[in-house]
């Protein structure tokens, strides 16, 4: 008996789906805005926000980048003389399956030294940093509304706002699951209760007078406060 042999079937070659592209206001879980935004070639700034996408639009200088770089100097400058606690600069963040945002920057407690954050595997902020910083154009911007919730809601202890147009700053406090603004004291300086030292002499800030405003954050880093918060994050870890 002869057995015929049966043609070769061709070699089939699948080809992945194509991933959307993101785009502003898509509503998304955050896995699958994290997928789309790890397929896109050229990685821009995308926040998502209660479950919204929202995509960076190019970044004027004197509305963000100048006033960003201040701040910046500041938190670093209290970010070196406080072991234990950590700065970044629009890291992305996993707050919980509606929200991945990308502050302009935070301040938080390392794990192993009390706070309650972490990295995770891949390297990304999981939880709430300790404080979070954002430069906004005006008070119409989505960091005063919905971005201000969804850090509320997240357990964010201190969130500040610029907001540029304005010429104002916003810092609120989480006390007893709300933001309340935080007052300044008789010399018009604002004093972190997370952060233990980071004082902020607003009117100077607004001004443009960074000596000063570095001049009050070595006060603040020579208090006694800061010193008890060095040594209790020290004893945490």
């Amino acid at each position: 008996m002869v057995t015929q042999r049966q043609p070769q079937q061709p070699h089939i070659h699948e080809t992945p789906a194509l991933i959307p592209p993101l785009e502003s206001g898509d509503r998304l879980s955050r896995h699958e805005f994290e997928r789309r935004y790890q397929a896109m070639p050229n990685h821009k700034k995308a926040e998502l926000i209660e479950g919204v996408v929202y995509l960076a639009s190019p970044l004027r200088f004197k509305r963000h980048a100048e006033p960003h770089g201040k701040v910046v100097i500041w938190l670093g400058t209290y970010q070196i003389a406080t072991p234990g606690v950590n700065l970044g600069i629009e890291p992305t963040v996993r707050l919980d399956q509606d929200n991945e945002p990308q502050p302009d920057a935070v301040l938080f407690i390392d794990q192993s030294w009390g706070g309650q954050s972490r990295l995770t595997e891949d390297d990304y902020i999981e939880g709430a940093p300790e404080l979070v910083i954002e430069i906004a154009a005006s008070s119409a911007a989505y960091d005063l509304h919905d971005k201000k919730k969804a850090y509320r809601r997240n357990g964010i202890q201190e969130y500040i706002v610029w907001q540029i147009l304005e010429n104002k700053l916003d810092w609120f406090c989480l006390q007893e699951s709300e933001y309340v603004p935080l007052e300044a004291n008789a010399d018009g300086i604002l004093q972190s209760q997370v952060m233990p030292g980071l004082w902020l002499a607003v009117s100077a800030l607004l001004d443009g007078d960074m000596s000063q405003v570095m001049a009050v954050l070595q006060a603040g880093l020579s208090s006694p406060e800061h010193t008890e918060f060095v040594a209790r994050l020290a004893g945490n870890k």
